[in-house]
């Protein structure tokens, strides 16, 4: 694990009450987080009172007003184990149940009750032992109990249909326990033994080759690491919404509405989705607000992208890479024109157009930024403004 850890502070000031000196403002409050890895995407919420994180690895409140925090260890989990109530074994023929009877209990205080689907085996004064549908119907004729040792009920059910093994004894019931002999756990390993092979074609089926990864593209591929998106709550200081976003690669960060939370681009399989923060509504915290198609599976073909943005209004996305190079791509917009698709034979309403724009210069790209109408590409000796929209 790197030693290096990415710090977050977070001050909350206050303003000076006196009326006659100028305005003034006083450090009220001071929080750190601390994590180990660059975040993709920090947000306060509009009114300060919490902060949105996404992050590859967490992040953890460390500091208040430069005091560590000292939060309690977590008591161990006791978990209480208990013996089962009944074991059963079976073959392919029938059942056998082992009961567990309280100590002095005589044969005339059992109560036992068998029907084809049914089991109930109780004694006289307490909750039945077992009670409930059997997995699959035995023949009453042929079953029997009895008392073992005075310790013990002992039940044998015949199978009204030989050979498939029961998973379970009565539905749903998990107090008992299974205790299967040396020849059927070797039966088991031997039917899993092609899932755990050490050759990579564990099937003689050539017909049905496994798939390779190698045939696999570049943008296919997904990152390693899971990142989350938490809501930390400022007062409680402790995430209160986590969100595991899996494999929805995170793309870049938009500011739609000067008044909300930056949206976040996520990408979905082959496309690129926008989500508005909605902290207001614990309920419905992220809200799907534009979609750019097949864009996650083009950003991830260009191996030299550097920064990736798109319009405030949606319009356009744009992606740029180390030099010279910036790709526009609209969203569909409909044609003027009767226009037709010559392989399905219909009439195509909207076309999405691409553009490529080539800089006259062979400086690096520092920055990148859009609004509705242009698309700023700031190099490292000059600003180039690219008129996108006319309105």
């Amino acid at each position: 694990m790197s030693p290096w850890q990415i710090a977050i502070s977070g001050h909350t000031t206050c303003k000076s009450a006196c009326f006659f000196q100028e305005k003034s403002y006083s450090l009220r409050k001071r929080r750190s987080l601390r994590g180990r890895t660059v975040p993709h995407y920090a947000a306060l919420e509009p009114h300060g009172t919490g902060l949105m994180l996404a992050s590859e690895k967490p992040f953890t409140f460390t500091h208040m007003d430069g005091q560590p925090i000292e939060r309690p260890e977590p008591e161990p989990m006791e978990v209480e184990k208990t013996d089962p109530i009944y074991m059963w074994q079976q073959t392919a023929e029938d059942l056998t149940v082992c009961v567990r009877l309280p100590q002095g209990v005589t044969k005339d205080a059992v109560q036992f009750s068998l029907t084809a689907d049914n089991l109930s085996v109780g004694v006289q004064g307490f909750s039945p032992l077992i009670h409930g549908q059997l997995y699959a119907a035995v023949d009453p004729e042929s079953s029997a109990w009895f008392i073992k040792d005075n310790k013990s009920l002992e039940v044998t059910l015949q199978k009204h249909i030989e050979g498939p093994l029961w998973p379970e004894l009565v539905m749903g019931d998990r107090r008992g326990e299974l205790v299967m002999s040396d020849e059927q756990t070797a039966q088991i390993h031997e039917r899993l033994k092609h899932l755990t092979s050490e050759d990579l074609i564990a099937t003689s089926d050539l017909e049905k080759p496994p798939c390779n990864s190698q045939e696999l593209e570049d943008c296919d591929g997904f990152p390693d690491d899971s990142s989350s998106l938490v809501y930390f709550d400022r007062e409680m200081m402790k995430p209160t919404r986590v969100v595991n976003l899996g494999s929805h690669q995170y793309m870049f960060t938009v500011q739609s509405d000067p008044t909300q939370m930056p949206c976040l681009c996520l990408r979905h399989d082959v496309d690129a989705l926008v989500w508005q923060p909605r902290p207001e509504q614990p309920e419905h915290m992220w809200e799907h607000v534009a979609t750019f198609n097949a864009l996650g599976y083009v950003q991830a073909s260009k191996r030299d992208k550097k920064f990736a943005t798109c319009a405030p209004n949606f319009s356009y996305a744009s992606l740029c890479e180390c030099l010279r190079r910036a790709f526009i791509y609209r969203q569909p917009a409909p044609v003027e024109t009767v226009l037709f698709n010559r392989r399905q034979g219909r009439q195509v309403g909207q076309v999405a157009k691409q553009q490529v724009s080539s800089l006259d210069s062979d400086c690096p790209i520092l920055g990148f930024r859009a609004t509705n109408e242009r698309l700023y590409i700031l190099t490292s000796k000059n600003l180039h403004v690219l008129k996108v929209n006319n309105n």
